[in-house]
């Protein structure tokens, strides 16, 4: 600093000193490939580790499982499948009656689609016509099925609560009144009929269903 910069008190523009810092003595070791994969068995991944519910115990999976004690207890009323009272078996009912209807339309309506579009029809309009006809027959038969099994099963419940059993009485009985109820708005003779059918189907189950299904 001059005696001018001390007199005017202008600082020095001489940069401060600073102190060296000591360099990183740090020497990485050489790299030695012979040392760098001990066990290469621990690099190698089980696929079936990366599933989701890998490691779980599924004997603890309590959803799977249902108690005794929740199941039904009324003769007659256990089958293959457990049910635990009308709820599942207006779910298992509906949903197997509903899914076996739509497969008998769908090739209801293949046959008749591929009788009335002969193959001399351009491929697009045969194509149309075919599906066309699955689409009408497929879901009228599982619709109908799906509302026919919703009653029926309504109505058998109902019968066993009160009768302390499910036997195949039940299921002809129900059977009549739900295919009565079904077709009730189109008069006498449509009634019976729907009534004899679906208490046929139904009383053809029950002796299925106690011959290979049931288990006390």
């Amino acid at each position: 600093m001059t005696i001018w910069d001390t007199i005017t008190g202008r600082k020095s523009s001489s940069p401060p000193t600073t102190t060296p810092e000591p360099h990183d003595t740090f020497t990485p070791a050489p790299f030695d490939p012979s040392t760098a994969i001990q066990n290469p068995s621990e690099f190698i991944i089980d696929p079936s580790q990366l599933h989701p519910l890998a490691g779980l115990n599924q004997d603890t999976l309590d959803y799977l499982n249902l108690e005794d004690s929740a199941l039904t207890d009324l003769p007659g009323g256990r089958s293959a499948l457990p049910s635990r009272g009308w709820s599942d078996d207006l779910c298992y009912g509906t949903g197997i009656s509903y899914v076996t209807a739509l497969t008998i339309g769908g090739a209801w309506g293949l046959v008749e689609g591929l009788q009335k579009n002969p193959a001399s029809m351009p491929p697009r309009l045969r194509l149309n016509g075919v599906l066309n006809a699955v689409t009408r027959r497929g879901p009228f038969l599982g619709n109908s099925a799906g509302v026919i099994a919703m009653v029926y099963n309504g109505i058998n419940s109902t019968i066993g609560a009160v009768r302390g059993k499910h036997d195949i009485t039940n299921s002809v009985v129900a059977g009549a009144l739900s295919g009565a109820i079904f077709k009730s708005t189109r008069g006498v003779r449509p009634m019976m009929i729907s009534s004899g059918i679906v208490a046929s189907v139904a009383g053809a189950w029950a002796i299925s269903r106690k011959a290979f299904f049931e288990s006390e």
